[in-house]
């Protein structure tokens, strides 16, 4: 067998839990006994795809778990999005494959809670657990919160956090939901859809690869949910912190890229065009208080989307966003204008149930 495909050969557990590893040693060291104390054996096979780590990473792995935990060696650093869809490529024979943060703990049962959704769901091609923050587990966490929608100006938002503010966790979204987008942090995917749909888009380096990924799912006639019986709490915040140039410039460029993507031909320029006057506006504001990086980093921003769009020649022919759940909303007005914070005060209801269509998609 080639060391570096961990391949599940036959009564063994169904779901390839992936943590993606560079030079990550103090984080494994953290979270990985949580992870593999509260997973269970017979659902889920732990694994470590190394991007290369030089730190001691690998040899710390096998001195603590032997073939507890499996590893599975690139060669070099292939950076997030590259990184797990190698990873997912060489987890041959499993049902579900399920991408893991290395700064995230599991609570006991997760695995389990999510690929019974999974087995009696077919329809449902994603999934995402409750992500709360791991630091105050009392808050839901930045990145997916209790499942992810996009509102009609094709801004990303969650149940549990909206924009920069997120929730105490009250049980208000411990319904499961049909949402737009499951959070990359901690996402269970059908193996073959992950692979059929072309996994996550290397282009976009860091940031909404998840989205983009679950709209091609869905395109492809599956359904994306969050389970928030199965919890996890999430470190975050570890690569880029919240009004860092770096990250705004990936937040916009690849938010114009996705939409780009996945938008028809018949509405894709007229949508592009009010983004483009709302991202002004942003910019505006970000010279108004004299913070030129980000103001610069959002002029970067559209000026590469111009340049890299161009890769994308293939769109769909119908636009996902006004028949999904809250796809009409205009969060910026209802936030900034109107004060509304939470999710709840956005929709007017607190569980937005789930749904099976009754089979496979296409």
């Amino acid at each position: 067998m080639d060391p570096q495909t961990m391949e599940n050969t036959g009564n063994s557990p169904r779901n390839a839990a992936i943590i993606l590893n560079w030079n990550g040693e103090k984080l494994l060291k953290e979270f990985l006994p949580q992870v593999v104390a509260c997973t269970d054996s017979a659902v889920t096979r732990v694994i470590v795809a190394d991007n290369g780590s030089t730190d001691g990473s690998v040899e710390w792995v096998r001195r603590t778990y032997g073939d507890t935990v499996g590893l599975m060696l690139f060669d070099r650093n292939y950076g997030f999005a590259e990184g797990y869809n190698r990873a997912v490529a060489d987890a041959a024979g499993y049902e579900y494959v399920t991408l893991l943060n290395s700064d995230l703990a599991t609570d006991v049962g997760w695995d389990r809670i999510l690929t019974e959704y999974m087995d009696s769901h077919r329809a449902t091609g994603a999934a995402q657990p409750k992500i709360l923050s791991y630091r105050n587990p009392t808050m839901f966490e930045y990145a997916g919160a209790s499942g992810g929608y996009i509102d009609r100006n094709g801004y990303p938002y969650c149940r549990g956090r909206i924009f920069g503010t997120c929730e105490a966790d009250e049980g208000q979204y411990d319904a499961d939901a049909e949402v737009f987008w499951a959070s990359g942090a901690a996402l269970m995917v059908r193996r073959d859809v992950y692979l059929a749909v072309g996994g996550l888009d290397t282009a976009f380096f860091a940031h909404m690869e998840e989205i983009d990924l679950c709209w091609r799912i869905q395109l492809a006639g599956y359904a994306v949910a969050a389970v928030p019986g199965a919890t996890v709490r999430h470190l975050g915040g570890g690569s880029l912190p919240a009004e860092n140039p770096r990250k705004t410039y990936l937040n916009f460029r690849n938010n114009l890229l996705m939409l780009h993507k996945n938008l028809p031909d018949n509405c894709r320029r007229s949508f592009l065009l009010r983004r483009r006057l709302l991202d002004t506006v942003a910019w505006a504001k970000y010279v108004l208080t004299l913070d030129f990086a980000n103001a610069a980093a959002i002029v970067r921003a559209h000026r590469d989307f111009a340049r890299m769009r161009r890769r994308y020649t293939d769109h769909p022919d119908r636009n996902l966003l006004p028949s999904t759940p809250f796809g009409r909303l205009n969060i910026l007005t209802n936030y900034y204008l109107r004060g509304r914070r939470r999710f709840s005060e956005l929709t007017g209801t607190r569980y937005p149930e789930a749904t099976d269509n009754g089979g496979a998609g296409a």
